[in-house]
This record gives C-alpha cells, sequence and structure tokens, in this order.
C-alpha cells in the first residue's frame, strides 16, 4: 500500500513469512492472509504484495493459464505485486537451510535461470507507472570461498557477466513495455558482498567494467549508455537488519552509494538482536540467546571490541562457547526479530537504525519500495509468539506511526 505524507512510499510485507515453495502453496497462503490484512489495514486503497517464488512455485506459475487467474485474483481484490524476493531458490522453511540458502549461486546458470523467471513474471504482473523491485543474493557465501582465493577472479567475473545478461532483458523490457525493472543486490553477514566498501568495490573493479563491454557490445550502444543500463537496473537491496549488524551507520551507507553512483531499489525493514556485554552480565546474556541458536537459519554474529574492531563468528550457535571468554564489548546477531519490539529483556534489537532508515526517508526519498521482512516467526522462542496476522498488522502501524506521523511506538514484549 501507498504511504507517507505524500503517498510516495509502497510499503509491503515479504510473503517469505509463510511456508510453501510450490505455486499452490503460495497461492494459498496469499488467500489465506492477505486480503484480511488489506481489510485492516488498507479496506480503500489498493494493497501491495511483497512476493516470495521459490524456483519450482515460479516455474509453476508460468505454466499454462496460473498467471492469468493469479491477475484476476489481484484484480478482483484491489490488490498489485511490485517486488519479489528472490534470494532463497529452494525451501526456505521446516528443514534446515543455513548456507544453502546462498545456492546456487551468482556463477551459476540455474541463478540466472531463475531469476529470468522472477524478472518475466514481474514485467506481467507489475501495474503501469511503478518500478519494479527483485532482491537477491550478495553473489555467494564467503566462507565458502576463503580457502579458494585464487577462484575469487572467476567468480567475481561469472557473476557480473549473468548480472550482465539480466540487465539486458530488463532493459528490453523496459524499451518495448516503459516497465522499469530493477535486480538489488542484498548484502548481509559472511555474504560475498556484506558491506558497503565490498558492494562499491565490485560495482567499480568488475560489475561495470565488465557488464559495460558485455552490454555496450550486445545492445550496440555506446560504453556511456551501457553502464548506464547497469546503473539503473542493478541497484542496492538495504536490508536494516544486515546494515546493523554490519554496524554501519544510515546515513554513512546513503552518502557513500550516492558518491559510488549506486542506487537503492528497496529497503527491507527488519531488526537484529544487540548484546551489550560487561563483565556482569554475560552468563545472562548468554541463557537468554540461548533459545534464539536454533538450526534452521544462518545467524551471523558480529562482535566489537573496545578499540572498535570486528570479529565475526559464523553462527550464534558456535559463537556462545566464546561469549564468556571475548574481549567483546557488545554483539550483533542475525536474526530477524519483530521490528515494533525495541527491548527484549536483557537483549535489545537494532530497532534505533531501523527507526533512522525512516527519519532519513523523509526528506531523503532515495528509494520508494519498502518490504518488511520479519521471516523468522515460526522459530523464535514460544513466550515472543503471537498470531501471524497480529503480528504483521502490528508491524506495518509500528512502520506507518514513523512514516505518517513522525511517532515513534515502542514495545517492550511481544505480548504487551
Amino acid at each position: 500500500m501507498k504511504v507517507g505524507k505524500n503517498k510516495n512510499f509502497h510499503l509491503t510485507y515479504c510473503t517469505n513469512i509463510h511456508p510453501g515453495e510450490s505455486w499452490r502453496q503460495v497461492d494459498l497462503n496469499l488467500r489465506e492472509y492477505i486480503p484480511t490484512l488489506k481489510a485492516r489495514l488498507s479496506p480503500d486503497a489498493c494493497f501491495g504484495i511483497g512476493l516470495r517464488l521459490a524456483d519450482v512455485a515460479a516455474r509453476e506459475l508460468l505454466e499454462g493459464d496460473n498467471l492469468k487467474q493469479f491477475q484476476c485474483w489481484l484484480s478482483q481484490e484491489d490488490l498489485y505485486v511490485f517486488t519479489l524476493n528472490g534470494f532463497p531458490f529452494g525451501g526456505f522453511h521446516h528443514q534446515v537451510v543455513k548456507d544453502q540458502v546462498y545456492s546456487p549461486d551468482w556463477s551459476k546458470r540455474s541463478r540466472l535461470t531463475y531469476t529470468l523467471r522472477l524478472i518475466n513474471i514481474l514485467a506481467s504482473l507489475l501495474p503501469e507507472g511503478i518500478e519494479g523491485s527483485i532482491s537477491t543474493l550478495p553473489l555467494s557465501y564467503k566462507p565458502w570461498w576463503r580457502n579458494y582465493k585464487a577462484a575469487w577472479d572467476s567468480l567475481f567475473k561469472e557473476s557480473s557477466l549473468n548480472l550482465a545478461l539480466l540487465v539486458a532483458e530488463m532493459a528490453d523490457i523496459y524499451n518495448k513495455t516503459g516497465k522499469l525493472i530493477h535486480l538489488n543486490l542484498e548484502p548481509e553477514p559472511d555474504g560475498l558482498l556484506e558491506n558497503t566498501a565490498e558492494i562499491i568495490n565490485f560495482f567499480e573493479d568488475w560489475l561495470l567494467p565488465i557488464g559495460t563491454d558485455y552490454l555496450s557490445f550486445r545492445q550496440g550502444c555506446s560504453r556511456l549508455a551501457a553502464e548506464s543500463m547497469l546503473r539503473k537496473h542493478i541497484r542496492l537491496c538495504y536490508d536494516t537488519c544486515h546494515f546493523a549488524v554490519e554496524y554501519e551507520e544510515p546515513l554513512s551507507v546513503f552518502q557513500r552509494c550516492q558518491a559510488a553512483g549506486i542506487n537503492i531499489g528497496k529497503i527491507q525493514l527488519s531488526a537484529a538482536i544487540r548484546a551489550t556485554l560487561g563483565e556482569e552480565n554475560r552468563v545472562k546474556v548468554k541463557e537468554r540467546l540461548q533459545p534464539f541458536a536454533e538450526s534452521t537459519y544462518l545467524h551471523q554474529v558480529i562482535e566489537q571490541w573496545a578499540d572498535g574492531s570486528l570479529h565475526h563468528y559464523p553462527d550464534l550457535a558456535m559463537a556462545m562457547r566464546y561469549l564468556e571468554q571475548s574481549a567483546a564489548k557488545e554483539w550483533r546477531i542475525h536474526f530477524h526479530v519483530p521490528i515494533f519490539i525495541g527491548n527484549y529483556n536483557i537483549l535489545e534489537s537494532t530497532q534505533d537504525d531501523l527507526i533512522q532508515v525512516l527519519m532519513l526517508l523523509q526528506n531523503n526519498p532515495v528509494c520508494e519500495h519498502l518490504e518488511i521482512e520479519t521471516y523468522t516467526w515460526d522459530v523464535l522462542p514460544t513466550e515472543m509468539k503471537l498470531d501471524l496476522l497480529t503480528s504483521i498488522e502490528r508491524e506495518y502501524q509500528w512502520v506507518n506511526s514513523i512514516i505518517e506521523k513522525g511517532e515513534i511506538r515502542n514495545c517492550s514484549l511481544l505480548t504487551d
């Protein structure tokens, strides 16, 4: 739905909340939840959907008249799709996901083919006059390549060529239909691209040189036009949880990306766990963190020492072995907790970073697409769970209170 004082932002939530990899399962989830949410949140205006499609669902949606039927349902219910989550390729719920969420990576043809399907689906669903965005993984998973640094050049080259192939497709769609679609790389801890510096370096050292050569030849255009095409169609997905875990200040990210000519195409609204560590509270912090060390997703930990240096652990379960002996003054954990809660009894969230982003957007509308991305409802500790509809509704209301009114409404516990 459109929010903001000038209604210049499209706000949605990502349907990766709901388990289901086939199109039938996705369709059933949408029909169960979306009309009710629309009735509660946007009864008199069109309601946007942030659609997550696994590879199998994308294939099935393009079969027979499935896409046409879906378009009819969207029209009947006064709904629209403007953004897709193309990060997880396969299963994302009720199984061990961990580092397999990065597979296949951007050096693989299967990742390219899957994302081409998403582009064509979004081109069909996207209403006139609205940009379309697709978020995707940060090329690959860094720990896979730590012992094979000689292969990094090949990985970056193949990924850049595959992204350039996608840009050619998105440019053709734009030229034929006027619909602008962009793919948005989503940095996260331990991703091959995990922070602003690595995104900028990738653009400058790999994507722009390789992509410009390819597109100027493929499209028969100047190098300047080819570079412009790349910058228009490949952008950054700013996940507020991920950048907070990296200890990056929102204003700095905005400014550095702007200076480098990198557009932000999608902002995912999310919060991580934050733990302040003192001499006396480490045992209690460890006890409080224990329920979050679950086995489905990776929960990377970055700790900050007194000298400002950052040290990484690949997963919370491993990091907890070192908590009591660590020299860290703070831990930040990649666990997408509900965004409307700032305090978790001993633990906190990085909600302040999210608030900063929303406040910055008031006078710097660098991006129109906002997507709530709390996908961990199933694996939250039991005392933090509510029914799903109420939880999603409260996240919308919290975001809206800041965007529409500039108010900050905090809750200390999920059951408040």
